[in-house]
């Protein structure tokens, strides 16, 4: 076990750990609802610092990351373990299994080793992802922090449940995050994420103003959050709250661990989907888990010619001159190589 971080002591040996959002009080013995960190006599411990579950290496775009350093390849890392839990995950068998039984699998790995792994393999960025990378905070921490020391960027893929004093520590070392805004219903969150909105949607905000360059993405599973009013709200605020040059993912669903009902998303909804994210202003819309679809392409916000062209997370024909679109010299919103 690996001494936490952002935690205080309470009575009779009690702690309160200040990771999440959740904020959870754990008398000795218990766990946190994240599964991966246990209050050991009065003391909190990570459980998975030296236990890296994944690693390989990613297209940023596959993050899904479209603006920032695009055609880059990112070392991606992750350990079990996730403070969510969303009946509908899509990599449950990592992020779930902690809750059930506290077994912690994964390599014994230093963020020393992480970071030369990441520059042996020429990458440009390391990401923390997979599971959610605010429960491996230590380890993120370390890592990033060294990464940043050798030229290495730092990015993160989220569920946006952090507490606001896990952002202001990592505020300094994190250069790009895509937040995962799963709905904008306080009901959705509750029901199907044991979770709450407001915090997402503060934690936004506070990315915004850190300077973090942020991408939002929205899985849309039918009949549960893909409502007209539902969308127009969504895209609303992000256009409105956070920057109509904040690029929004709209992802389709796939039948996954509790939430095998339900069928993919018609491609016709992701498409009414798209339709209210432009008409809500927003410069950026991406359609994702939908190969092929003419909307992975970055059109110019001014003359609306293409600019980078994408196809399954490869990088096509680059139409810009540094940041400008080559056809009419629009400026285009993004971090580029």
């Amino acid at each position: 076990m690996h001494t936490a971080k952002l935690w205080i002591s309470r009575k009779d040996h009690a702690v309160q750990c200040r990771l999440c959002s959740h904020f959870c009080r754990l008398e000795p013995g218990e766990y946190g609802l994240c599964g991966v960190r246990v209050n050991e006599k009065g003391q909190l411990y990570t459980l998975v610092y030296d236990r890296l579950a994944a690693a390989n290496t990613d297209p940023i775009e596959k993050k899904p990351l479209f603006h920032f350093q695009p055609g880059s390849w990112s070392f991606s890392i992750g350990t079990m373990g996730c403070n969510l839990a969303c009946s509908f995950c899509q990599n449950d068998s990592l992020s779930q299994g902690p809750k059930q039984d506290h077994h912690i699998s994964g390599q014994a790995i230093t963020p020393d080793q992480i970071v030369q792994s990441a520059r042996k393999k020429d990458c440009s960025s390391i990401s923390y992802t997979y599971s959610e990378p605010t429960i491996f905070f230590e380890l993120m921490y370390d890592t990033a922090v060294l990464a940043h020391e050798h030229g290495l960027k730092n990015v993160l893929v989220s569920n946006g449940y952090m507490s606001k004093d896990c952002l202001q520590e990592l505020a300094p070392y994190v250069d790009a995050i895509n937040v995962d805004l799963k709905a904008f219903t306080d009901d959705f969150y509750a029901t199907f994420c044991q979770a709450r909105l407001q915090p997402v949607l503060n934690n936004l905000k506070t990315i915004k103003e850190l300077g973090w360059w942020l991408e939002v993405t929205t899985l849309i599973i039918p009949g549960l959050n893909d409502s007209r009013s539902e969308l127009q709200e969504l895209a609303l605020y992000v256009a409105q709250d956070l920057g109509v040059d904040v690029p929004w993912h709209i992802s389709r669903f796939h039948p996954a661990y509790l939430m095998q009902d339900k069928g993919p998303t018609p491609v016709s909804t992701l498409e009414m989907a798209y339709d209210i994210g432009k008409q809500a202003g927003l410069h950026y819309v991406y359609l994702g888990n939908v190969p092929g679809h003419n909307s992975e392409t970055t059109l110019c916000p001014s003359c609306g010619k293409p600019v980078l062209r994408r196809r399954a997370f490869t990088l096509g024909p680059v139409n810009m001159d540094g940041n400008r679109c080559s056809h009419c010299g629009e400026e285009i919103s993004g971090v580029f190589l």
